[in-house]
């Protein structure tokens, strides 16, 4: 039988819609209208030159944004990347920043009943979708590292799946891209990341590999804090990457980088294949569930890849694509 869990933070968005609007009545105003997106159709915080706000108002600003960054640690992936588009400007946001939070609560207003689904049943993915070859002549002895004072694993052994991918030069000003990480311990979501990359990309293909790169490293945390749990692994990292030239260069032994300043995010990722830690597959853009934490999607973009891992009560059951 399957098993299935759900979570929702229905009752502790309720409660911060009710103190927005609470505070929008002693200025005569409300949340209105039914959003379908968390932000304004192609609205980029970068490129708003409304007035600065006071401190007063810049205190609230950041008041509501901490509570939006709750409301996403509870679940709601649906409204992280514009939430941390928006949490940029903490320290001196305009009143156009302002506003989108606002748009934010009252998108939440009218899709509060979602729910976080956990699913203890195992994703079958398509074996011939993972290249295999001999990698001896380039990483070997390469091993995975797994700590030797891991106690003995016990239970059924879980499976890491995670979806990657990144905006390149999203940012209209800085010009740096946004990783996406999606991560699951078989059907169920355990960890979503949206960030701006440290360093400017010249290129798609560098910032699918600097996001790659950042979500070997924190694959290799979380299975090493499973090893140490007790928590027995089913072999290597199922990842997915819709960048067919990153997907190449990772599996392929013979493949050569061109880029040298790619060349750390290069081997890091390539050495993690060989060790057995994590194997690479490419996906379909439209079935990669991080483009979802990667930048702002129009409405029916959003909800096909919500409705993979959200629960929305109103609507059908849930599944993850499978390849």
């Amino acid at each position: 039988m399957p098993r299935h869990w759900g979570h929702s933070s229905e009752e502790y968005v309720k409660q911060a819609i009710e103190n927005v609007e609470a505070e929008l009545q002693t200025h005569d105003r409300r949340l209105c209208g039914r959003f379908s997106t968390p932000m304004t159709s192609n609205y980029r915080p970068e490129l708003d030159y409304t007035p600065f706000l006071s401190d007063e108002a810049a205190t609230y600003y950041m008041e509501l944004i901490s509570i939006l960054r709750w409301i996403v640690e509870l679940g709601r992936m649906d409204i992280m990347v514009d939430v941390s588009l928006l949490s940029s400007y903490t320290m001196q946001p305009r009143r156009g920043h302002l506003d989108q939070v606002f748009h934010v609560f009252g998108y939440l207003k009218h899709n509060k009943r979602v729910t976080l689904m956990f699913d203890a049943s195992r994703v079958e993915w398509n074996e011939a979708s993972f290249a295999k070859h001999d990698w001896t002549d380039f990483y070997h002895g390469v091993k995975e590292k797994i700590p030797p004072n891991a106690p003995p694993p016990r239970g059924e052994p879980v499976q890491i799946n995670c979806f990657i991918d990144a905006d390149h030069a999203g940012n209209c000003i800085t010009r740096r891209s946004q990783t996406g990480i999606l991560v699951f311990l078989n059907r169920s979501p355990i960890i979503w990341f949206s960030k701006a990359q440290n360093t400017v990309e010249t290129s798609t293909f560098g910032s699918e590999f600097t996001a790659l790169r950042i979500a070997t490293e924190l694959l290799e945390s979380l299975r090493y804090k499973l090893w140490m749990l007790g928590v027995p692994l089913e072999g290597p990292v199922n990842a997915f990457c819709d960048n067919s030239s990153v997907v190449l260069n990772s599996t392929q032994p013979a493949s050569t980088l061109k880029k040298k300043h790619n060349a750390i995010a290069y081997h890091k990722v390539r050495e993690a294949i060989p060790s057995n830690m994590m194997r690479l597959a490419w996906v379909h853009s439209s079935k990669n569930l991080a483009d979802m934490l990667t930048k702002p999607l129009p409405s029916p973009t959003l909800h096909a890849l919500c409705e993979k891992v959200l629960y929305l009560l109103k609507e059908k059951e849930i599944e993850i694509v499978s390849q």
